[in-house]
């Protein structure tokens, strides 16, 4: 079978992410320690200097946390998905969830998949990788690198020449791995809301249908509540994901925004040229994710209003239809009116077929006004403990942020 998810278990083999046998996830806990803790420590150990300020070396040791902190989030939340769910098919609702899909549904899934690691992850990790490279060749060539650890008598140029290429390439590829680390739980979470707008389209397109039985309310019904079910499932998953991160580069940003504006060091691409591209990755992660929440809830609270326009269509409808079936009942009549010609039941005949219409249209209106209400106040998408992630919080969070960086800059300057 076609398997839809192939570019993503690729970028997961060659991220060392692999949890399908236990060979690969003893190799995958012990690439994450590796890059997410020894090599940076070692590597912020082996970097000194000499002539050019110290704050460089300290500016580099600084981005080194948050960037360790977040990949190590993403890194625990990723294996507790894939230990609980069991794989990347589960934790998409793709398994049991493509078979009650439409067919043009079920074709945009492949699309979406493979757009989003090309719209998304490239888009975010090769301007960060290209201005991560720059920084770095700035920065070992005006900085001293020695084995941690050991004297500086045991070493020769050609030595320190060579041991600066092993640190040189160790700091990348410890970058690169941190990073695609959390870009990928950011994307598999854009993924899961643009898959779930995908089914809120198709059941739009139920809404189109000109069909008032109560047997079609039902069936909306119960598509809703797979969807809505989904979107639960995964507010739950997500939520502890969305709030560390939140708590991490807020707690990051501020910091280190104190630390930059009280230093008397100057600040230039090499100084800070590693605070620079750790908050570029971080704020395009997690907005990337408040962006695809706040679009899956704006796609479930609109259904409301499609809903209700469904219901004012199907009743003016069937009340067209039955002004129009009481003009043919009345000009049927007109036409014989001599008794002779009068059917002798027909009038009751008529009147009873013409008050069963009416009870049947009666309950189906009912039935989708229920419906209606039902969707008015179940209309949430993506939550975090009730609150919906909409633009309404994040203008919100937006507001609360600009409010600390006023107050760290009002402190700054007063003790300045």
């Amino acid at each position: 079978m076609n398997d839809e998810l192939k570019s993503f278990r690729v970028c997961l083999k060659c991220c060392l992410l692999d949890h399908s046998s236990l060979h690969s996830i003893v190799l995958s806990f012990s690439a994450f320690f590796l890059f997410t803790f020894i090599v940076p420590l070692a590597t912020s150990l082996s970097i000194i200097t000499n002539t050019t300020p110290s704050s460089v070396v300290s500016f580099h040791r600084l981005a080194q946390l948050p960037t360790s902190g977040l990949a190590t989030i993403a890194f625990i939340i990723f294996t507790a998905f894939i230990r609980r769910h069991g794989g990347l098919r589960r934790l998409l609702f793709l398994d049991d969830g493509m078979q009650r899909d439409t067919s043009l549904v079920r074709r945009r899934y492949a699309i979406e998949i493979n757009r989003t690691f090309r719209r998304h992850l490239a888009l975010i990790l090769l301007p960060s990788f290209s201005l991560e490279l720059a920084h770095k060749i700035v920065l070992f060539s005006s900085v001293h690198v020695r084995m941690p650890f050991f004297t500086d008598a045991l070493h020769n140029i050609n030595y320190d020449v060579s041991w600066r290429a092993v640190v040189f390439l160790l700091v990348l590829a410890s970058w690169i791995y941190r990073t695609t680390v959390f870009l990928l739980v950011c994307v598999l979470f854009r993924l899961t809301c643009e898959l779930q707008i995908l089914r809120f389209e198709g059941l739009y397109e139920m809404f189109k249908v000109d069909r008032s039985e109560v047997e079609w309310a039902e069936v909306i019904f119960k598509e809703h509540g797979r969807i809505k079910m989904q979107l639960l499932e995964t507010s739950h998953r997500y939520r502890a994901f969305l709030i560390a991160c939140m708590v991490a580069i807020t707690v990051s940003q501020l910091g280190t925004l104190i630390l930059v504006l009280s230093s008397k060091a100057p600040k230039d691409f090499c100084n800070t040229g590693d605070l620079l591209v750790c908050s570029v990755v971080q704020l395009s992660g997690f907005v990337m994710c408040l962006f695809g929440a706040a679009r899956i809830t704006h796609r479930a609270q609109r259904v409301v209003s499609i809903a209700s326009k469904w219901h004012i269509r199907m009743s003016c409808l069937s009340k067209c239809k039955h002004v129009s079936d009481s003009t043919e009942e009345d000009g049927y009549t007109s036409d014989y009116d001599h008794p002779a010609y009068q059917p002798a039941q027909h009038g009751s005949k008529a009147s009873n077929n013409m008050q069963l219409s009416s009870m049947e249209e009666t309950a189906a209106s009912s039935i989708r006004q229920a419906l209606v209400t039902y969707l008015h106040y179940n209309s949430g998408g993506i939550t975090i403990f009730g609150f919906a992630l909409d633009r309404g919080l994040l203008h919100t969070l937006f507001a609360f942020e600009m409010t600390l960086v006023l107050w760290i800059l009002s402190k700054v300057v007063v003790l300045s």
